[in-house]
């Protein structure tokens, strides 16, 4: 991933995924994993979510 993401935003995004994973989006990485948020996780570590962050101007 080209941009770092805090505790939060990571948060936010393994959660977002995991929802769009248990409404039945396809897996985008090969595992073993069941549980929505495991498998959201574990794409996350892969680096293949195409999720952006847009931080407010400070």
């Amino acid at each position: 991933m080209s941009q770092s993401y805090n505790r939060y935003e990571k948060a936010r995004i393994i959660g977002a995924r995991a929802l769009q994973v248990a409404y039945g989006a396809p897996v985008l990485v090969d595992t073993e994993q069941t549980q929505p948020i495991l498998i959201a996780a574990e794409e996350y570590d892969a680096g293949v979510l195409p999720f952006t962050v847009r931080r407010g101007e400070q």
